[in-house]
């Protein structure tokens, strides 16, 4: 994709975004647009008024898409046509995110033979709410992130963490770089778990530019589970957060994740949207 036609697929996501009160893409899928990755688009006249683009099946995952349309230029067959070419391209199994889990979403999916497959809730509590502290875990100390020394360490921990969920435990140097160039990137807010000089947890934080504080990732080692870990470094990052000030607090969870469902929960989260994955 060139320039101009990647700010206008900005602008149709901003103006999206305002009127369903949730982001169309997420994170990963953004970082593909501004980079320019390939992506399919839709125009009325000139105007960009749909986007789609399709992460390509891998030997552990099919093939995943997302897409949105125009709050401008909806009900026109923009969204199925986005649809089929994303299956087209796939050639095969297929998975599509919903951001918001609406209506509309739901009707096209339904039409187009697709079920609801997995959720994804964004859970959200008051920075000021009371919060406990976070409880030594022996044998652990926990230090900051430096950034062109831990990457290698980090992509390990992560792999083992979210063996089961390939989305986030596939991420490469090139992921993590990405993210550690953009702008609201803080080490300060990036938690380490060391136990006899190795590696073994994180807790990730993440500010976003309208001050949102997000509960970016937690990982724990499997060989490190069972400790108490995850929830100390959870608080760690979440008073780290409080103390900057901010006003809500966020975070996103798999529905199947019962257990840190529940854990969030005891720490005072709520739901606040839930993002819907259709096959």
């Amino acid at each position: 994709m060139k320039q101009p036609e990647i700010a206008a697929v900005l602008a149709a996501v901003e103006a999206t975004a305002k009127a369903d009160g949730v982001a169309p893409l997420s994170e990963h899928a953004m970082l593909a647009l501004r980079a320019g990755r390939p992506a399919l688009t839709v125009s009325d006249g000139s105007t960009v008024v749909g986007y789609a683009r399709l992460d390509p099946a891998t030997p552990d995952e099919p093939a995943s898409g997302e897409l949105f349309v125009h709050p401008g230029h909806r009900r026109r067959g923009h969204g199925r046509d986005l649809l089929r070419a994303l299956r087209d391209e796939a050639a095969g199994p297929l998975r599509v995110w919903a951001h918001g889990d609406l209506p509309a979403a739901a009707a096209l999916a339904s039409a187009e033979g697709m079920t609801r497959a997995r959720a994804l809730f964004q859970m959200r509590r008051p920075a000021a709410a009371p919060l406990p502290d976070p409880k030594a875990v022996e044998g652990v100390g926990i230090r900051t992130f430096r950034p062109g020394q831990d990457e290698g360490a980090w992509l390990r921990v992560n792999a083992s963490a979210f063996a089961s969920h390939p989305e986030q435990g596939s991420w490469t140097i090139d992921d993590l770089r990405a993210r550690e160039s953009e702008a609201w990137f803080d080490p300060s807010g990036f938690f380490l778990a060391e136990r006899d000089g190795r590696l073994v947890g994180f807790h990730w934080t993440k500010v976003h530019p309208d001050g949102l504080g997000e509960v970016y990732v937690v990982g724990v080692d499997p060989s490190a589970q069972g400790l108490g870990l995850g929830r100390t470094l959870t608080l760690t990052g979440l008073h780290h957060l409080r103390d900057q000030g901010l006003a809500e607090l966020m975070l996103y969870v798999d529905e199947s994740n019962r257990p840190a469902v529940h854990l969030y929960e005891t720490l005072g989260f709520t739901r606040h949207t839930v993002d819907v994955m259709y096959a």
